[in-house]
């Protein structure tokens, strides 16, 4: 092994192949220390319809006007840290956390875990996924 290593061009080979490992894993890792648990449109429903949950779509307000899931809460991912207050009733009740594909809400979610929210969810594939359900649009 240590005589493959010791080729320049094996050597970058063998990084490569390390590289590529790690960010194959990447998502699932991310995930998992993500703080929060990815539920579908069913789940994410079935939490709505049972009680108190805030939905929280962190989409910037131009986003959020064209289409929002009914009765969610907009607070811009960039705004959250400092309008987490507005929201600490809801510490211990569900938090659905949204954005428009399921990208930028793993940081929302992290943020509010870190802040004491012990109840965080992230809808999986964000709001294309509400919308590709057919599930009701507000606009």
């Amino acid at each position: 092994m240590t005589e493959f290593l010791s080729q320049p061009s094996n050597l970058a080979l063998f990084c490569l192949f390390v590289a590529s490992g790690i960010m194959l894993i990447w998502p699932t890792i991310a995930k998992a220390t993500g703080g929060s648990k990815h539920i579908g449109t069913m789940e994410a429903t079935r939490i709505m319809n049972s009680g108190d949950a805030l939905v929280l779509d962190i989409r910037d307000p131009g986003e959020y006007n064209g289409g929002r899931i009914p009765r969610s809460k907009n607070v811009p991912l960039a705004e959250l840290d400092k309008r987490i207050d507005d929201f600490s009733k809801f510490k211990d009740k569900p938090v659905i956390v949204t954005c428009r594909s399921d990208s930028r809400a793993g940081a929302a979610a992290r943020l509010l875990k870190a802040k004491g929210f012990a109840n965080v969810y992230q809808l999986a594939g964000g709001f294309s996924a509400w919308q590709q359900a057919s599930l009701p649009v507000e606009r």
